[in-house]
């Protein structure tokens, strides 16, 4: 068994997440990366208002967990989902998916998903265009 060190709390472990991977200000912070033989891997993801990730797929699927205010997401083709804390979503492998804050409210989740069998030619996440207001029901 290991014991992971914490993150700092000063100077903050809090990564900007970068435009390709998200409209509008969204934080994060790696929580677990698994070493081989594991390849869990984790996030604390922080969403202003109305900030939300482009259309994009996982090689092995995702789980998100919201932790703190209210969260929307779309599986392409489908229909807009409302989360609360306490509530999680699991969308399967390969499926085209956005995921991110209400327009008035912050929202933080845990990303849960697992890196793809090394060796197998599959892209960890591959993320595609921006999803429009008009997508999100604004």
């Amino acid at each position: 068994m290991t014991i992971e060190k914490s993150q700092p709390t000063y100077p903050l472990a809090s990564v900007k997440g970068p435009g390709q991977m998200f409209n509008g200000d969204v934080w994060f912070d790696q929580i677990v990366k698994g070493e081989a033989p594991s390849r869990l891997r984790m996030n604390s993801v922080h969403f202003a208002p109305g900030a939300r990730t482009p259309w994009h797929s996982h090689a092995v699927g995702q789980t998100l967990y919201i932790t703190e205010g209210v969260a929307l997401t779309q599986e392409r083709g489908g229909q807009v989902v409302t989360l609360r804390p306490g509530q999680s979503i699991s969308c399967p492998p390969g499926i085209e998916h956005w995921h991110g804050a209400h327009p008035d409210h912050l929202m933080t989740h845990l990303a849960i998903w697992e890196a793809p069998e090394p060796g197998s030619g599959l892209e960890e996440s591959t993320w595609g265009e921006h999803v429009t207001a008009q997508e999100t029901g604004e």
